[in-house]
């Protein structure tokens, strides 16, 4: 079984369906609501357990009923918790997601800003544990301890750079860098993605890709940008769609799939994520996403 180390932020999330996103400081009545783990290590985790991988989790949480709540969705995943470290007298992470009916989101998050961000009680062997490492920018200083790593041990990794990083040295740590589309936009200043990719890319000597929502993903190969379109499926929820397509790429990379069919793994997880409420719910187990992609 492929094994994944993944690391960095898990939240609750509560989740609210409305006939469209609030503008205005008046009372609104959702249509449904549920409660569900998000954050993007948390999905990402949670991405690779449900693709069939052996999945640790290295993440920080309070000492709260949120923190109970996760761990055990998250142990119900098959995901080992045993890298979760507690920390008493802080809270845990939450946020308060509004969704429409075309499934985008906006989402108001609390993450405790006292909470300890020191990384000397992650282990040294993560290498020896894994096959492929996965890590983000929410919290920077696990991705700093544990893609070092991976490197060390000729491992795959995938770096989750939905925002700009606060200490963009990181990007060159990982062997696949995944930006989003602001992100990516915010670090190299050009608004066309193919045209920021290239430029970003012209220095790094690891793979740089940035996800780019319905119009799919853009990847480097060689000195060539390569577009890898979205499937078309009706989306009800993107929450958690980016996350899944990290968790999905961090995956199909740890299985050794060539560059362009692990993007496109990527996408499928994702476009299947969005097709049902409720984050997520609609991550894909692997049977129905190798069925997807045999009929695509």
């Amino acid at each position: 079984m492929t094994r994944i180390v993944c690391a960095g932020i898990t939240t609750l999330d509560f989740i609210y369906q409305l006939d469209a996103i609030p503008t205005a400081a008046v009372k609104y009545r959702s249509l449904h609501m549920t409660t569900s783990g998000g954050g993007l290590a948390g999905n990402a985790a949670t991405a690779c357990a449900r693709l069939g991988a052996e999945v640790t989790l290295i993440a920080r949480l309070g000492d709260d009923p949120p923190a109970r709540t996760m761990r055990d969705e998250l142990a119900a995943e098959g995901i080992d918790c045993s890298l979760i470290r507690e920390c008493r007298g802080y809270r845990s992470p939450v946020s308060a997601v509004m969704v429409d009916p075309a499934g985008e989101r906006m989402v108001v998050s609390y993450s405790d800003p006292d909470i300890p961000d020191d990384t000397d009680w992650i282990p040294d062997d993560l290498g020896r544990r894994a096959d492929a490492i996965y890590a983000e920018t929410r919290w920077i200083e696990a991705a700093f301890a544990v893609l070092p790593q991976a490197r060390a041990a000729g491992l795959p990794s995938v770096l989750d750079a939905d925002r700009r990083p606060t200490r963009p040295e990181v990007v060159a740590l990982a062997s696949h860098v995944g930006f989003s589309e602001t992100a990516l936009r915010e670090l190299t200043g050009i608004d066309d993605l193919p045209t920021a990719l290239a430029h970003a890319a012209r220095d790094a000597a690891n793979v740089l890709l940035v996800t780019d929502g319905p119009r799919g993903a853009w990847f480097m190969e060689g000195a060539r940008v390569v577009h890898a379109p979205a499937f078309a499926v009706k989306a009800a929820d993107t929450l958690g769609a980016g996350d899944t397509w990290h968790g999905a790429l961090a995956v199909a990379l740890a299985e050794h799939q060539p560059l362009a069919s692990a993007v496109r793994f990527a996408n499928g997880a994702a476009a299947l994520k969005c097709q049902q409420f409720g984050g997520r719910r609609g991550m894909p187990r692997r049977a129905e996403l190798d069925a997807f992609l045999g009929g695509a």
